[in-house]
């Protein structure tokens, strides 16, 4: 009984470590994009032909479904530290043929975007993994043009959680309170609004949005 109990045991394990790391865009993701890109084209007052950065890209939803947006004369820029993100953003990108997207390799302290090249930039998800977030705040206003806005997407800590390793403390467990990001953000680039309730039958849950714009 005890070895069949730990059987069970492993292999429910197992199943939360694949589910845990992630290999592919799923039908959430894309579901969520469709949900939030054209609220997000409005709040960023975005237009056909302006470049956008999608930092923290993942497997791409974000990313096609803003270059959808801006149309052939646009741009997005796509941005993501892990390799299998990277790898499988080249890969769709190469396959859709989206001439209109590039993909950087970003590093923990910088963006890796080009100067003043971003009209909007979209940072889903990702804040609170953010390990050198100053580094990377002054990175992501470098790379915005004049009055471009920043809008950043994350959810409160989660309770019982633990902060992901080499995060700050201060976000009080897996997640990021959005008084930090307005706090952290704001010392470069000055708040907008606040939406605490962003969309709420997206994934993950209780997400909120913070917008910013520079001068």
């Amino acid at each position: 009984m005890k070895a069949a109990a730990a059987v069970f045991a492993l292999v429910l394990f197992l199943c939360a470590t694949a589910t845990a790391q992630q290999t592919a865009l799923t039908d959430a993701q894309i579901k969520s994009a469709e949900i939030e890109v054209p609220r997000l084209v409005e709040l960023l007052e975005l237009k056909p032909g302006m470049t956008v950065a999608d930092v923290g890209a993942g497997f791409g939803a974000w990313t096609m479904r803003l270059a959808r947006e801006l149309g052939p004369s646009g741009h997005v820029y796509a941005t993501d530290i892990g390799a299998a993100q990277i790898a499988a953003l080249r890969d769709v990108t190469q396959r859709q043929r989206l001439n209109t997207v590039t993909v950087i390799e970003a590093a923990v302290s910088s963006t890796n975007l080009p100067a003043l090249c971003c009209d909007a930039i979209v940072v889903r998800d990702a804040y609170h993994h953010f390990t050198e977030p100053d580094a990377l705040i002054k990175s992501l206003a470098a790379s915005l043009k004049p009055g471009g806005r920043l809008a950043v997407i994350d959810f409160p800590p989660r309770p019982n959680t633990e902060v992901p390793a080499g995060v700050r403390a201060n976000r009080g467990g897996h997640g990021v309170p959005p008084e930090v990001v307005q706090r952290e953000v704001g010392a470069v680039l000055t708040h907008v609004r606040t939406l605490s309730a962003w969309s709420p039958t997206s994934e993950p849950a209780s997400l909120f949005l913070v917008l910013f714009r520079k001068k």
